[in-house]
C-alpha cells in the first residue's frame, strides 16, 4: 500500500538554522529505506514566503503569494511511502520523526499519514 505521509509544523522554519546532523541523519534514513522499497519519494519544501496560494471561494479564483500571515500550521515537506499496512507506515512516521527528535530536540511537529486512493481499473496511458 502506498501512504502519503506529510510533515507539518506550527510555525514556518524558513529562517532557522536546522542542524547540519539532521541533514545526515534524514539521508541515512532515507537511503535504508529507499533500499528496503518503502521510501519512493520525498522532500523538504521552502519556506512560506517562496509559496503561492490558488484558492477558489465563493466561485472566485484568487492568488495570494506568501508569506502567509495566517497560517496556523505549515507543510514542510512531504514523502511516498511504500507499507504492507497502516501499522507499518505510521511505525515509518514514528521512526521519521526520531531522528527529528534525535537530532533537533527544539523541533515542534507532526507527521501525518494518509493512505493514497485506490484506482479501479487499468492504468492511464
Amino acid at each position: 500500500m502506498r501512504f502519503m505521509m506529510f510533515i507539518k509544523h506550527p510555525k514556518d522554519y524558513g529562517d532557522l538554522q536546522v542542524p547540519e546532523a539532521l541533514y545526515g541523519a534524514m539521508g541515512a534514513f532515507i537511503e535504508e529505506h529507499a533500499k528496503k522499497g518503502q521510501f519512493i519519494d520525498g522532500a523538504g519544501l521552502l519556506p512560506l514566503a517562496k509559496g503561492t496560494r490558488v484558492r477558489l471561494s465563493k466561485g472566485k479564483i484568487t492568488v495570494v503569494d506568501g508569506p502567509f500571515a495566517e497560517a496556523k500550521e505549515v507543510v514542510g515537506g512531504y514523502g511516498i511511502i511504500e507499507a504492507a499496512s497502516h501499522a507499518e507506515a505510521v511505525e515509518l512516521a514514528t521512526k521519521f520523526m526520531q531522528v527529528h527528535l534525535d537530532h533537533w530536540p527544539e523541533f515542534e511537529g507532526e507527521s501525518e499519514v494518509r493512505p493514497f486512493e485506490l484506482m479501479e481499473g487499468p492504468p492511464p496511458g
